[in-house]
């Protein structure tokens, strides 16, 4: 299920003149009975709410007084999210005459025309406060506190995310929660305006339409109501014409490959910066540790201490932290079962919360490359894999991508193998070779045509795993070693540190093989993965031929992007 939860508004929405129908309790009943859970978010103080509603405990949570307090029905529990009504304050609206006055734990509520008395004496007594409008009733609340901040907390509550609800409601002050929910809905005797900005209106008013939309949502999970879901959508780039290339965050099959140095992680950790910033959960899985220091993500892991599947899922139920599980403590051969044991649990925590929404792996061709990769790999998440070898994964699983994202000059080395793996002709590919910056991205199963676009960069650079790369333990393979013109060394410097230390010590005519083979920024491009700062060593190569001034000059150029041991 995409939707666990439903937060509905109460008068106007699932009750008319105060009352719910039987026929709006049944289908909450079954709604419940599917296994979502629901919420009621109401203006009402919660004693009025008892009084006109008996039936309340239908529902898992209460939200009342417009968002300023939660109460758990099972429990009896309340929790008080704003400061009470200054007593000045009340006095003074009392004095000038404010009839109705209704005041609650946090709320105080009167009618129109009362707004501009309560505005006056909010600006004479300078008190940060904010009035919210509902079909006539006048509410102050503490600025901040709002249905949809309330809804927020209740959702922690139970361990939900936003993206797992849909919110209906009918007037003024539910705009933030259906605009807060992965799906916001409007009762058809909604005000114009929030009809207007809702993802979807019932033909139905009222309860009625509260019955339209839970049968609905048994129906078909609301599937059929995707499309209009793009104001959820997660930008990749822009393309040529200026439009933003975007990914759907539900359900996806995202393959992002291209060759080492090509920009693939700094590709994936904006969209992964995004996805944080539009408060999706991901779980990210790290064989390399090249994403030890994301944004908005926990590490789990280390280069000495080995993850485990329940520590991961853990950190995922806290909250909505995403995490980075890194795998450089567990030997090659074990981490497709690791794997396997951590996608298990994922999907029993997704299928509690609904989180994490994003599985993403990193390095995949090591851990997906078995005829079974597909089915041991099945999740509703949206899933994106990136690699440097997509002709190693399972064509199964290949058959399951919908979309192809490729970086780098060669393009076709990566579409057109993708495509004989799965049986099917390429598409037509730009001829004209992608600018740095650029990607590629395709559609598989669609007819639209191959899109070239300018990646987004992250906000924040990720700064370029310092540790592992300065003082860490490179493995063999991605490792430089000083040889000299005939092969007569062997020094192997598996991090920068040792690097430097080496380049310093041996021969010239040593140094200077490397340098003018231009071997020095090729590993930086390929094992250290910087490509700003094999383009700086590329230059020194290219202009230096003096040892020590290039000595020098290679130095500065790492320090100045790696703070190295002492």
């Amino acid at each position: 299920m995409r939707y666990l939860a439903l937060a509905t508004d109460y008068d106007g929405t699932l009750a008319q003149e105060g009352t719910v129908s039987p026929g709006t309790l049944a289908a909450l009943s079954r709604l419940r009975a599917s296994g979502r859970q629901l919420l009621l978010v109401t203006g009402r103080k919660l004693d009025d709410l008892q009084r006109v509603f008996p039936e309340f405990g239908v529902f898992d949570r209460i939200v009342a007084e417009n968002g300023a307090l939660t109460f758990n029905p099972r429990t009896g529990e309340e929790r008080i999210l704003g400061e009470a009504p200054s007593p000045l304050f009340v006095e003074r609206l009392r004095e000038r005459g404010v009839t109705p006055l209704d005041v609650g734990r946090v709320i105080v509520a009167t009618w129109t025309p009362n707004e501009q008395i309560v505005l006056d004496v909010i600006h004479e007594l300078g008190l940060e406060l904010q009035v919210i409008f509902n079909k006539g009733a006048v509410m102050i609340l503490p600025t901040g506190l709002n249905k949809a901040s309330g809804l927020r907390s209740a959702l922690t509550e139970l361990g939900l995310s936003a993206h797992n609800v849909i919110s209906v409601g009918d007037a003024e002050n539910d705009h933030a929660m259906l605009a807060q929910a992965e799906l916001g809905v409007a009762v058809s005797n909604a005000l114009p305006l929030l009809k207007d900005r809702a993802d979807w209106v019932t033909e139905a008013a009222r309860g009625d339409g509260v019955i339209e939309l839970i049968d609905a949502l048994l129906a078909s999970d609301l599937r059929e109501l995707e499309p209009r879901l793009s104001r959820h959508d997660i930008p990749l780039g822009k393309t040529r014409a200026g439009e933003m290339l975007a990914i759907h965050p539900f359900g996806r099959r995202i393959l992002l490959c291209g060759s080492s140095g090509a920009g693939k992680s700094t590709l994936a950790t904006g969209f992964m910066e995004r996805l944080h910033e539009a408060g999706y959960q991901s779980c990210l899985v790290d064989p390399e540790g090249d994403f030890d220091s994301l944004p908005g993500s926990i590490g789990v892991g280390s280069e000495r201490h080995p993850p485990s599947a329940e520590e991961v899922v853990a950190t995922l139920e806290k909250g909505e932290a995403s995490v980075t599980v890194n795998l450089l403590a567990i030997p090659l051969d074990e981490r497709g079962r690791f794997l396997d044991a951590l996608v298990a649990r994922c999907l029993e925590l997704r299928a509690r919360t609904g989180r994490p929404h994003f599985l993403v792996i990193d390095e995949a061709h090591h851990m997906l490359g078995a005829e079974d990769a597909a089915e041991r790999i099945a999740t509703p998440n949206t899933l994106l894999l990136i690699t440097v070898h997509p002709d190693r994964l399972a064509p199964s699983l290949l058959a399951q991508i919908d979309c192809l994202v490729v970086v780098g000059t060669k393009v076709s080395d990566f579409v057109e193998p993708f495509y004989s793996r799965i049986g099917r002709v390429a598409p037509d590919l730009p001829s004209a070779a992608l600018e740095p910056g650029e990607a590629l991205c395709v559609f598989p199963h669609e007819e639209r045509k191959p899109a070239r676009f300018e990646a987004l960069p992250g906000k924040v650079e990720r700064q370029r795993h310092h540790r592992k790369y300065a003082a860490g333990e490179l493995g063999e393979d991605k490792s430089f070693y000083f040889r000299g013109p005939d092969d007569r060394l062997n020094l192997r410097a598996q991090n920068l540190t040792l690097f430097l230390q080496l380049g310093d010590g041996v021969d010239d005519e040593t140094w200077q093989h490397h340098l003018q083979g231009g071997h020095y920024s090729a590993w930086v491009r390929t094992a250290i993965k910087n490509d700003e700062l094999a383009d700086e060593m590329a230059r020194i190569e290219h202009d230096e031929r003096d040892p020590a001034a290039s000595r020098r000059r290679i130095r500065e150029a790492i320090e100045k992007v790696y703070t190295l041991p002492a």
